[in-house]
């Protein structure tokens, strides 16, 4: 092309990328939104859903002439949470005093004799305690497992340490912990195991936070500084590891590199 000549006029098309960036937009709008809106819908459903599983469970012991039914042409949703609210504090109230504690020795005692119920009652019992306790420290600390193999680490939720009795049936003289570790995405389920105590790295993690880790399967960090942490905590139990490894394994080697003694003619 000469210097006289005019380069051609433009014919005024759109690149042939502007229709894919348009939908790239949209995309990225329509994922921000369902972003936004799906965590806030689904925590109203399950809202809706707690209140009226709650209504339908304490509405048969309301008499007909105190539901609100009964004077509104509709239904009121949390009637039946506020008569259950109610009722737990004035029941928590009577057993704290003399009488009420009475009545519930007395229960008590009545369902120990029953084999099949006893079980069941104590059991449930002892969770309840430990979990709805104000100065318990079950499942409120966090930790870092090796599992399920050497280099993986798993979080786990750090309970109580086990009984006398089943204490002494581990093997070794070394202190052991009861641990939970939820499984992903659903972290009601998991594995309940008894582990060496110096085989627990300790983070700095709300229990919270590692919910909502194993809830999102590593998508949604709580921090980076607590990520950072975990990581180099998890480092550096994999180098001690691997260096008491590498100790034992010399040790075990040590009498066979000694020299033979000299054969006497």
């Amino acid at each position: 092309m000469t210097s006289n000549q005019v380069p051609p006029a433009s014919t005024g098309e759109l690149p042939p990328d502007a229709p894919r960036g348009l939908m790239a937009r949209f995309r990225n709008y329509f994922l921000t939104g369902l972003v936004v809106a799906g965590p806030v819908a689904i925590t109203l459903y399950l809202t809706w859903w707690f209140v009226n599983w709650v209504d339908n469970l304490v509405r048969p012991f309301v008499p007909t002439a105190y539901r609100p039914e009964t004077y509104l042409p509709f239904g009121l949703p949390g009637s039946g949470l506020i008569v259950a609210v109610i009722a737990l504090t004035l029941l928590g109230f009577l057993t704290a005093n003399l009488i009420g504690r009475t009545l519930v020795d007395l229960g008590e005692r009545l369902l120990g004799r029953i084999p099949a119920v006893r079980a069941i009652y104590r059991g449930l019992k002892q969770v309840f305690e430990t979990l709805f306790s104000g100065n318990g420290s079950s499942f409120r600390r966090v930790g870092l497992v090796e599992f399920p193999s050497p280099g993986m680490w798993s979080i786990v939720l750090i309970s109580q340490a086990p009984s006398t009795e089943l204490a002494a049936s581990f093997p070794g003289e070394e202190e052991h912990i009861s641990v939970f570790l939820p499984c992903a995405p659903n972290p009601t389920t998991g594995f309940f195991f008894y582990v060496p105590k110096s085989k627990i790295i300790e983070i700095e993690m709300s229990t919270e936070d590692a919910a909502t880790l194993i809830m999102s399967a590593g998508v949604v960090q709580p921090g980076a500084n607590d990520q950072k942490r975990a990581a180099a905590l998890a480092g550096m139990a994999n180098a001690a590891r691997i260096a008491s490894q590498a100790s034992a394994n010399q040790a075990s080697l040590q009498p066979a590199t000694q020299p033979a003694p000299a054969k006497v003619e």
